[in-house]
């Protein structure tokens, strides 16, 4: 066997000898005059590397509700108070002021599941005289009454409501701690009964005292999600914050701006496709209009997608001349357009065409079948006539496996398919 001289020997030989090219490797600090001095100026970009080294990607887990808590909404991780408490969290992007069921609360929907504000040192209600107290339509404070607690009042969802102290204190998400965080301790739900989230509510929208706006240039006014099928048992989704980690390929539409209602995600669908069928819809079924709220929300909060009455019946008027199912079809619940999968050879795609992209619906994100008989229907719904009669949402439903990216800084939102189960 060679000895490491001889061959350290036949390498000095063979560049002596070598017609290639002459390739020298080195340091490049060469002319520190000491060593002490030679370190100190290695060292020199050491706090831009570290800084580097410090970026992390902050991934929460999200599940859905339906499994892990007998609720529609899509809940995530998180702990509040120091030491964290750990509670579960309803993402909705169309929210601002987050919420926790706090103890004492009797009438809460999980009243053994509250956060305890006793425990957290870094706990602190805010008085009627902060300049956050006005915000709230709901708010009881009386003219006198500014060293008292800001307390409130919310309607939520249409049929429930709470009472709430505005207070702060350190929420945690995944292992970023973010210090004296702006939310309401619900301390009273009026009809409890109602589908209110269980243990409380992190608000993704764009409102004043939304997540991003309280973030600041932490996350740098992005977020994205993925939300795993509403049948799955797992923390499987996440929700991903910051520009870090977010997929390179992806196609954005524009936000839109609705000064009467902030919070809110709007989006400029164009048309909806059926297969390779533009539907035909009355004129301005899809325009923006802030003075009516009328235009397209994209929502976690909503379970189906909903379109304004003339939209959906051309939905599912083709759907249906596409189909064609030899038995009819029925209906369940809020779905109109039912049919037997033993009757039909295949079903077409649904793409809702934005501005800037075409979101091609995946199958599982366009039919919901039944476990017990062979029984699959249309999942959309015309808008209520008495509620949002003029908004089209894009619903959590169908978003399910798709990597939702909110670039709220840059106005836009993006969709890439990813699967989360």
């Amino acid at each position: 066997m060679a000895t490491p001289h001889f061959l350290f020997l036949l390498f000095l030989l063979l560049l002596s000898t070598s017609n290639a090219a002459d390739l020298r490797i080195f340091h490049a600090e060469r002319h520190s005059p000491t060593p002490l001095d030679s370190v100190l100026s290695l060292a020199r970009n050491d706090p831009t590397r570290l800084a580097f080294l410090s970026q992390k990607v902050t991934s929460v887990p999200v599940a859905s509700g339906q499994q892990v808590m007998q609720s529609s909404s899509y809940v995530l991780r998180a702990k509040l108070g120091s030491p964290g408490q750990p509670l579960l969290l309803a993402l909705d992007t169309s929210a601002d002021a987050a919420w926790a069921s706090c103890s004492p609360c009797s009438t809460c929907p999980s009243p053994s599941a509250l956060f305890l504000p006793d425990n957290s040192s870094t706990y602190s209600p805010l008085p009627c005289s902060s300049s956050w107290c006005p915000q709230f339509k709901g708010q009881s404070c009386a003219a006198d009454s500014a060293p008292s607690p800001c307390t409130y009042y919310q309607p939520y969802g249409g049929d429930a409501a709470f009472t709430a102290t505005l207070s702060q204190d350190s929420l945690t998400l995944a292992s970023d701690v973010i210090p004296n965080y702006l939310f309401g301790c619900v301390t009273a739900v009026n009809n409890s009964s109602a589908n209110l989230p269980k243990q409380g509510l992190l608000g993704l929208g764009r409102g004043p005292m939304s997540f991003l706006a309280q973030t600041g240039p932490l996350y740098q006014g992005v977020f994205s999600y993925c939300l795993p099928s509403f049948k799955s048992y797992y923390f499987s989704g996440s929700l991903r914050l910051g520009p870090l980690g977010q997929p390179k390929n992806i196609r954005f539409t524009p936000l839109l701006k609705n000064p009467h209602r902030p919070s809110l995600y709007y989006v400029n669908l164009m048309a909806v496709r059926v297969g390779r069928f533009e539907v035909p819809v009355p004129p301005g079924s899809f325009a923006f209009d802030p003075a009516t709220g009328a235009g397209t929300v994209v929502d976690s909060g909503t379970v189906i997608t909903r379109f304004v009455a003339p939209v959906y019946a051309a939905i599912r008027d083709e759907f249906r001349r596409q189909v064609n199912a030899s038995g009819g079809y029925t209906s369940l619940g809020a779905f109109d357009t039912c049919f037997s999968t033993n009757e039909v050879a295949s079903t077409p795609a649904v793409t809702l065409r934005m501005e800037g992209l075409d979101l091609v619906l995946p199958v599982e994100n366009t039919l919901i079948h039944s476990s017990a008989t062979p029984l699959a229907c249309l999942a959309m719904a015309a808008a209520p006539d008495n509620v949002n009669a003029v908004v089209n949402v894009i619903a959590s439903l169908q978003q399910q496996n798709l990597r939702v990216v909110v670039d709220a800084a840059n106005a836009r939102v993006g969709f890439a398919r990813e699967v989360c189960n």
